[in-house]
């Protein structure tokens, strides 16, 4: 039976540098939509749009990659990058609320309770999906995408703390994106301004299984 899944984000790019090959998957069978927080108006920008307003470029490369990954609509909350902290909890929980309302999804998608890369903006996204998750009836089950121990060994340091992988045995999910990888490199090279980040991450699954891991919380 088709579900209406709705996956949780701060910025554009971390639904294709994260779990973009199992929202693909999932898209072929399901109704998926991107609710994302910000529109990444404080990342560096890599490209040769210098000209064009950060914020709308890269809200433009979201919505490439959502087609791309067959997503039917992405919603952006108006929150600004960098900015997401204990002062717009209420606030985001308020809008997050207001479309999960509206669509009645099943199924939630977001980062991993430390934000996978310790970015505070994935964190406070993490915790009001969860938030909301304990609350709406109509949601019956939470996927929060991580790393492995494994994947998380072949970084390097980044931000001012970057938390350690999960152990296997604690991981719900190890999907392999291994027969749309070509997909999901599409889709991070569609965020043309975060190139150097897509060709450090493609880089570092060359050596190792292209698997896409999930903790879940089901209801």
């Amino acid at each position: 039976m088709k579900k209406t899944i709705v996956a949780l984000f701060a910025h554009p790019d971390d639904e294709a540098f994260g779990p973009s090959g199992t929202i693909y998957k999932l898209a072929q069978e399901n109704d998926v939509y991107i609710l994302c927080a910000t529109k990444g108006e404080a990342g560096q920008n890599n490209s040769q749009k210098e000209s064009e307003e950060l914020g709308n470029v890269r809200a433009q490369e979201l919505e490439e990659s959502a087609t791309l990954l067959g997503v039917k609509r992405v919603f952006f909350l108006g929150f600004k990058d960098g900015e997401l902290s204990n002062n717009t909890y209420h606030a985001l929980a308020e809008k997050i609320k207001e479309k999960l309302d509206e669509l009645q999804p099943e199924m939630l998608i977001t980062v991993e309770p430390r934000g996978v890369s310790g970015h505070i903006d994935h964190i406070v996204v993490s915790m009001v999906t969860s938030y909301l998750f304990s609350k709406l009836d109509y949601v019956k089950s939470l996927y929060y995408y991580c790393l492995s121990k494994e994947q998380r060994a072949l970084v390097g340091d980044y931000f001012v703390y970057f938390p350690p992988g999960y152990d296997l045995e604690d991981i719900s999910l190890s999907q392999s994106v291994d027969d749309v990888w070509d997909i999901k490199i599409k889709a991070m090279y569609t965020h043309e301004t975060q190139r150097k980040d897509a060709q450090t991450i493609i880089a570092r699954y060359d050596n190792i299984p292209k698997r896409e891991h999930f903790i879940i919380i089901n209801k």
